[in-house]
């Protein structure tokens, strides 16, 4: 529980506090318990509450009119000068003034006021004023034969320092509890207002600390908006099963499980998918779920283990209809959540109410560096043999000594030699090639390389896809080789996936068993036989368009937030090492 010695002692100091408290509450007549950790406190209104409430009021009405209010929160600053003290409160993200003097409280709730600490819990009782500064403030005072001053819990370890908050960024995910009440947004050296009341110039403020609260309000907001869309629209919220005999429903690596009662190996749900789609069958038209998904994958800025996806169904729709409708929902959203569409992420300006709509092989052709002796058209697409040749002449542009081409030309070349030597090479669908160039070319505009805007920052959706990556898909009727299928982009990332659905079930064995064996190549990623699903499609499933969305990227987008864990209240981390066992470990690495 200590990270140090001198937390250890500081525990023991603030214990030590706890008992005079408890001696003060036991004069006062109450018992230890009542004293030291009350169950409750009655409050008139929240500091939010208040603010609104009384925010706009002069001075001079305070004084007409007393208002008596009681409110509740942690102490984030304090101070005692002789026989009074300012503090300030915070609840709900905002904090209050109080003002407590001996001579309006008495000797022992006096006593009480001095030995309170950073962090500790109270509840005041008191009429509102303003001081000289205008600094609203519940001037501390009994009434109704209740306590001006109420203790309700100690914090027994020490706030971080006052000046730099919690600033650690691992620290902060880590001790997620920290950092919601230290960093609100608030400025960092906020002083109590006795500082200022004899004239005499306050300390100069820090810049204000992230608001980490706002944003998990905002994630909230976002979920509630999601909500409104969808039932407006007459869709169902439903729950499937979050523990699958068969993994399936997405392209990744499945967390595994054991039930002991039935003896049985189970995953842990890497998509909603196959589950969603077997209730339309059974003729739920229009499902929806907020689901919680777990893939066993790298964690990165943008990929977390365990994650929060939409996931949503329409039958009788098909792709272009989830287009339009996905367009709606940003828009939606983001007005709901922020009162526009304008949201700015890492560094970029984004119109979330303008969309771009490419296909995958009109992507490709765009972000072709214009220079180029040789320039793609949608006919290099339309099969293996032509495709390996445009491959193979882009091939030609890499420079390993970059003294001939330039920078966008040489990264061309590298593009396409990867994609010949580990993908075509290989004996992978020239489909999966075709994607993994589109990959490749996305991100090597980073930074504008080309001299031109960088790609899928504003809101881009890609549609038609190779069906070599796309095994759920339906395939396009005049085109075999590519489906209906087709994902949007925000600030540089995939934000959502959609498709119209297979619903032939001869059809969907075939790309079952072709799964099967890319995992029997080693596709960890790969589907396995999913029988019943199967067997689903066989009862019927209407033309059906299906989507997810990831909630925490689209967090990230409308909050500005840089990576993933800022936006998941308690993110997976690698497990702390204590500073004791750090030191006897590089003690041993000394020692060899």
């Amino acid at each position: 529980m200590y990270e140090s010695e001198f937390e250890k002692n500081l525990y023991q100091q603030r214990r030590d506090k706890l008992q005079q408290i408890a001696a003060l509450g036991q004069l006062e007549g109450l018992s230890l318990a009542e004293a030291t950790y009350p169950n409750h406190y009655a409050a008139s209104h929240t500091i939010p509450e208040i603010r609104a409430a009384y925010d706009s009021l002069t001075a001079e009405q305070f004084d007409v009119d007393p208002i008596l209010v009681s409110i509740a929160g942690r102490i984030m600053a304090i101070r005692v000068q002789g026989k009074a003290g300012f503090a300030q409160l915070q609840q709900g993200g905002q904090r209050f003034q109080i003002y407590v003097r001996k001579d309006d409280v008495g000797e022992n709730t006096f006593a009480l006021y001095k030995l309170l600490d950073l962090g500790d819990h109270i509840g005041v009782r008191g009429h509102l004023f303003r001081t000289r500064t205008g600094e609203l403030t519940v001037h501390v005072g009994s009434f109704d034969n209740l306590p001006a001053l109420t203790f309700l819990t100690k914090a027994m370890l020490a706030l971080p320092d006052k000046y730099h908050g919690l600033e650690d960024t691992e620290l902060r995910y880590r001790q997620r509890y920290v950092d919601l009440f230290m960093n609100t947004g608030a400025t960092k050296h906020a002083t109590p207002e006795e500082s200022r009341n004899d004239g005499a110039q306050s300390e100069p403020l820090e810049p204000e600390t992230p608001n980490v609260r706002e944003v998990f309000v905002k994630r909230a907001a976002i979920l509630r908006a999601i909500r409104k869309f969808f039932d407006r629209r007459s869709y169902l919220e439903v729950e499937t099963p979050m523990m699958h005999q068969v993994a399936g429903g997405a392209a990744a690596q499945p967390f595994t499980t054991h039930h002991n009662a039935l003896d049985l190996d189970l995953f842990l749900r890497i998509a909603p998918e196959l589950y969603l789609k077997r209730l339309v069958v059974g003729g739920l038209d229009r499902v929806y779920e907020i689901n919680r998904n777990f893939r066993n994958e790298g964690i990165s800025t943008r990929h977390n283990p365990e994650f929060t996806m939409l996931e949503f169904y329409q039958a009788y729709a098909n792709y272009h209809d989830l287009m339009t409708l996905s367009e709606e929902l940003i828009i939606c959203v983001a007005k709901e959540v922020n009162g526009t569409t304008i949201t700015h992420f890492n560094g970029h300006e984004i119109d979330l109410g303008r969309w771009t709509r490419l296909s995958m092989r009109e992507a490709i052709i765009k972000w072709w560096p214009p220079n180029a002796p040789i320039q793609p058209t949608v006919e290099d697409f339309s099969s293996e043999e032509k495709f390996r040749a445009l491959i193979n002449e882009g091939e030609k542009f890499a420079d390993p000594e970059k003294s001939s081409f330039d920078r966008a030309l040489n990264r061309l070349g590298a593009d396409c030699h990867f994609v010949r030597e580990f993908v075509l090479d290989k004996g992978a669908p020239y489909g999966k090639a075709i994607s993994d160039l589109f990959e490749l070319r996305a991100e090597a505009l980073r930074g504008g390389e080309m001299g031109i805007e960088e790609p899928l920052i504003q809101p881009t959706i890609i549609y038609d896809f190779p069906l070599a990556v796309s095994p759920l898909s339906k395939i396009k009727p005049d085109e075999p080789d590519w489906v209906e299928r087709f994902e949007f982009y925000i600030g540089g990332f995939e934000v959502g996936n959609a498709f119209s659905e297979l619903n032939d079930p001869d059809d969907q064995r075939t790309r079952f068993e072709q799964q099967m064996a890319e995992k029997a190549r080693g596709d960890d990623e790969a589907h396995q036989m999913d029988e019943d699903y199967v067997r689903a499609l066989g009862y019927g499933l209407p033309p059906t368009a299906g989507e997810g969305i990831g909630i925490d990227r689209l967090t990230m987008l409308l909050t500005n937030s840089k990576s993933i864990r800022d936006v998941i209240l308690f993110p997976l981390l690698r497990p702390q090492v204590k500073q004791a066992d750090a030191a006897d470990a590089k003690h041993g690495e000394s020692a060899e």
